[in-house]
């Protein structure tokens, strides 16, 4: 007995029964292959790259050999700069001092006019220095009276020049009243002069930067008794300390 679902031979295999209502006529096409891909990120055996990593080290090292080696060659020729040079700071010396309108009230206000002449002497044989500010201050001890500035110069290869400063206080408030009539009623007073100055060195084409020289001129005695108001310098010229 013939199997009515088995197709008849010669003819084709019918399609499957529809699912939603209405049969497809014709039999669909097999759904393309999908394309492989693959995980990188999910590969246990992937590695990154250590060489651009030891490029950039290696590029860090030779920025830092240029750098010490830039260091080491601009001190190599500022040294030898130096022994061919020899630069010396300049020599300040006290002339002369003298005080006039001196005048110190009960009530500790100090006036007075103070003028000093100074030597400046340039040491170096082949460098001209060149002062582009100048200031000085007179003090008793440790207590500044006047300041004033100076007018700028310059000093030619072992050149000697003379600078003088005035410096007048108008009725300042001084601390140490005591300490002064004490000294003037032995007969003088003991004044300290210090002074700054911005200088710059130059040898041919080649010139330092600013340094700042610092001077100082202990101990100037001026005779000044209790009952005067002017005196001068006792004891000849003075030497000042100058550093940088």
């Amino acid at each position: 007995m013939t199997d009515p679902g088995r197709p008849v031979t010669g003819y084709p295999a019918p399609p499957p029964p529809a699912t939603n209502g209405y049969a497809y006529p014709y039999a669909a096409h097999p759904q393309p292959n999908q394309p492989a891909y693959f995980n990188v990120a999910g590969n246990p055996n992937h590695y990154p790259n250590p060489y651009p990593n030891q490029q950039r080290a290696t590029f860090l090292r030779r920025i830092f050999a240029i750098f010490i080696g830039c260091i080491i060659i601009f001190g190599t020729i500022v040294f030898i700069m130096w022994l061919v040079l020899r630069p010396q700071v300049p020599q300040f010396r006290v002339q002369t001092l003298t005080l006039a309108n001196f005048n110190l009230t009960s009530n500790s206000m100090i006036s007075g006019n103070w003028n000093a002449g100074f030597t400046v002497r340039n040491p170096n044989s082949k460098i001209t220095l060149y002062y582009d500010h100048v200031e000085a201050a007179v003090f008793y001890k440790s207590e500044s009276i006047a300041v004033t500035t100076l007018p700028p110069f310059v000093q030619g290869k072992k050149n000697e020049t003379t600078v003088t400063a005035t410096l007048v206080s108008l009725s300042e408030y001084f601390n140490d009243r005591n300490g002064i009539n004490s000294d003037r009623a032995r007969g003088s007073v003991d004044f300290n002069l210090r002074m700054v100055a911005r200088v710059k060195f130059k040898a041919g084409a080649w010139w330092t930067r600013r340094r700042i020289l610092r001077i100082y001129c202990p101990n100037l005695t001026v005779g000044v008794s209790a009952n005067s108001s002017a005196g001068s310098l006792t004891g000849g010229s003075k030497n000042c300390r100058v550093g940088l």
